[in-house]
Formats: C-alpha cells, structure tokens, sequence
C-alpha cells in the first residue's frame, strides 16, 4: 500500500490531541525535565570548597602559629582547632571533619634545621574528598616553605615560572559540564519513557485495533508516533536551554545550528528505542520498566555525564560504545563548553545517525499490522 502524506498528517494531529488531553505527557515533557535539571544543577557539585580540617598544635611557636594562619587564609579549608589528638579523632569519626594536621612539638627547632615535616590524615571512605584534602594541604604547606626561604633570603631567582591555565572551563566549576551532562539525561527520559507508552497504550485500551482496521502502513504509523513527541522533546531541549543559559548562567559557546542537528538525531534515537520497546511489549507497566533499564540508567551510569570513562575497566568501556548517550553528552559538553569543533561533533552525529538508522529499522520490520 502506498504511502500518504495526508494520512500521515491525521493521524500525527490525532496524537498530537491524545498528547494535550493527557496531563501524563505534559507532566513528562514540561514538569520532569524543570525538576531533573534543577536537581542536577544544583544538587550535585563536584567542587569541594571550606573542607574542614582539624588542626593539633603540639608545642606553640611563632612558626607553628604562622603556619595555622596559612592555613586559616585559604579559601578551600575551614580550620577546626583542637587541643589533643582525641577530640580530632572523635571528630573525624564522626564526620564533622574531612582531615586532620598535626604539627609536632619539635617543629620550630627542626625548621631551623630546614627539616621540618608535619602529620597529614585525611578521611579515606570518601576518596574523592580525601584527595582534595591532601592536594589542598599540600598546596598550603610548599606555599609556606617557599615564603619562609624568602623571608631567610635563602631564594635564588627562578628561570622558569609554571603558570597553569584551564582550558574551557576557566574557573573549573563542575556545575558547566554536569548541566549539559544532565540535558542528555532529560532527552532520554522524555524521549524512551514517552514513546515505549504509545503502541503498548493502543493495544491495552483496545484502539489500535480499529487503527489496524484502515488502510495504514508502518511507516505512517511509526511516523505519527515518532513526529508529535519528536516535537514535545524539541520543546523541552528549548526550556532546558532557557533555564540553562539564562538562570543557571552555564556559558554555551556553540552554534544553535549544530546543538539543533546533534539533539534532533539523538532525539530521534531514542524515541525509536522507547518505539521498538512499546512494540515489543504491548503492556505500559513492562514498557516504562525496560525503557528505564534500557536507556535510563545506562544514560546516567555509562555515558560519561558523571563517571570518566577512560577510568572504566575495559570490558565496560567497550558496552559505553553501544550507548547512544555517550556521543550526544561528548557533543552537548563541547557545544556548551568548547564551541564548535567540527570534527567532535562529525563524529558523534555519525554515530547517533548510525543508531537512529539501526532502530527505526528494527522497529520497522518488529512492527505488524495485524492481530497475531
């Protein structure tokens, strides 16, 4: 049977009707996507700032006391001072602090004797936090000691300075790339959950039998399935961009033009996995269920919007590249953050294009019309 354009079109108004008369779908493609990215945005920071660190003085003297004040001048530690070495324990025990800095009794006299050293101990069930303890530490303690050797006039002048620059990410605040990160998760949520409802909803309220009953053909009926929410997910990429941009103030370097092509294909993807899911399964329980195990989770855990992946164990970073997510975080992240760099973005839309292909096939030749 041959394909019709206005056959197409009536049955993409229909759905679209079904969409605005469920309050389900708006609650998805509006409210959702709002909550997620504010959570994401400011729920999770990776920026340790103010760690409180416990602070032991052993024998008080003037060099013991100019180091706490170096100490108390960083902008990454808060200071907790104690007067023996079971209070900081209890403490770091109990969570109230993240590290702890002995400074031993005989440190004046073996600062003198250039020899000096103090106890670092930092809380190791949480790494992480452990690691930007001691980096933060260290930092203070090579500061001090070089200012003591040019206070003794014990410096000789440097030939060469190493001045770091961040790249991208200047102020290298982790909120720029996990909200960007995060709109990929959005776009999955909106995109698998939605449509892997459609077909399964038509087969349990009894309607796709009178649709089966006209002369439709399975491209017209995957196209008005795919059509009306490729439009809804448009929407929300557009909120999540205004939010983005506007009140979360996360700089976007890239071009509108590419961000367009990049989300629509990644769009595209997924809506034909929520698809082929709906298809197969024909009942909206076990539907939302796959879809969430499918391309929810596998988003959030594999994709690299949160967790690196070249830290990975092999095994696993050879599934991320069967994870549509992967390629469209990789794309949004340098849009948002690097601008346009063709040849990362030519990638990965190759490969979202590549997996929209597979899919919408697969779900062509999975779809029947008829009753078996």
């Amino acid at each position: 049977m041959a394909f019709s354009l206005s056959r197409t079109y009536t049955l993409c108004h229909k759905e679209t009707l079904q969409i605005i008369r469920d309050p389900s779908c708006l609650l998805i493609a509006v409210v959702i996507p709002l909550m997620l990215l504010f959570i994401f945005g400011y729920g999770i920071n990776l920026d340790s700032n103010r760690l409180k660190v416990g602070v032991l003085v052993e024998q008080q003297s003037q060099a013991a006391n100019n180091f706490v004040q170096s100490l108390n001048g960083s902008t990454y530690i808060q200071i907790v001072p104690e007067n023996s070495r079971q209070a900081l324990t209890q403490k770091i025990n109990s969570g109230e602090i993240r590290g702890i800095v002995v400074i031993p009794n005989d440190f004046a006299q073996r600062l003198n004797e250039n020899k000096a050293t103090i106890q670092v101990i930092t809380d190791g069930s949480e790494p992480n936090t452990a690691k930007f303890v001691q980096g933060y530490l260290n930092g203070v303690w090579q500061i001090w000691q070089q200012q003591q050797l040019v206070d003794k006039g014990l410096v000789t002048p440097q030939t060469i300075q190493i001045e770091t620059r961040y790249w991208f990410n200047a102020d290298v605040i982790s909120q720029h790339y996990i909200v960007p990160g995060s709109i990929t998760i959005i776009m999955t949520v909106i995109g698998s959950i939605l449509t892997s409802l459609v077909v399964a909803r038509e087969w349990e309220r009894g309607t796709m039998e009178s649709l089966l009953s006209t002369p439709i053909t399975k491209w017209e009926l995957l196209l008005s399935k795919l059509l009306p929410y490729y439009i809804l997910g448009i929407i929300a990429l557009i909120i999540c961009l205004l939010v983005a941009i506007f009140i979360m103030q996360i700089p976007f370097r890239g071009s509108l033009f590419y961000l367009f092509i990049i989300s629509s294909l990644f769009l595209l993807t997924i809506l034909a996995m929520g698809l082929l899911i709906s298809t197969l399964m024909r009942n909206q329980f076990n539907a939302a269920m796959i879809a969430i195990n499918a391309a929810f989770l596998p988003a959030i855990m594999l994709s690299g919007f949160v967790f690196e992946i070249d830290s990975m164990p092999a095994i696993v970073r050879m599934i991320t590249y069967l994870i549509p997510a992967r390629y469209y975080v990789n794309a949004i992240q340098t849009l948002f953050l690097a601008g346009d760099i063709i040849s990362i973005l030519l990638v990965n839309a190759g490969f979202l294009l590549s997996f929209m292909v597979i899919l919408l096939l697969i779900t062509i030749k999975k779809t029947k019309l008829n009753l078996d």
